[in-house]
């Protein structure tokens, strides 16, 4: 399906540097993926929801709730640099 010469324009374009003893070598594997391609083409899937990942996943996250800082000051305190209840932190962004 693949041949050599196919191999070397992908890897070309790829910009990778292949051993000329190994084309033969991704030639027969590459074929053999395009193949397994081909058999999957053959099935039925119209009845099948499209999905993300194969198995249904959720994030595990906490609700947001505001609470109070019971050690605000002690916080503050170790700051390098403060503004009142702030942290005073180097400016990264332009002003214009």
């Amino acid at each position: 399906m693949i041949d050599v010469e196919q191999v070397r324009k992908v890897a070309h374009l790829a910009r990778l540097q292949l051993e000329p003893a190994t084309d033969e070598q991704f030639a027969t594997q590459l074929s053999s993926i395009l193949e397994y391609f081909e058999q999957l083409q053959e099935l039925d899937t119209s009845n099948v929801t499209p999905t993300t990942r194969a198995i249904e996943i959720n994030n595990v996250t906490r609700p947001d709730e505001l609470e109070p800082l019971s050690q605000r000051e002690a916080i503050l305190a170790e700051a390098p640099s403060r503004d009142d209840d702030f942290f005073r932190v180097p400016q990264i962004l332009s002003s214009e």
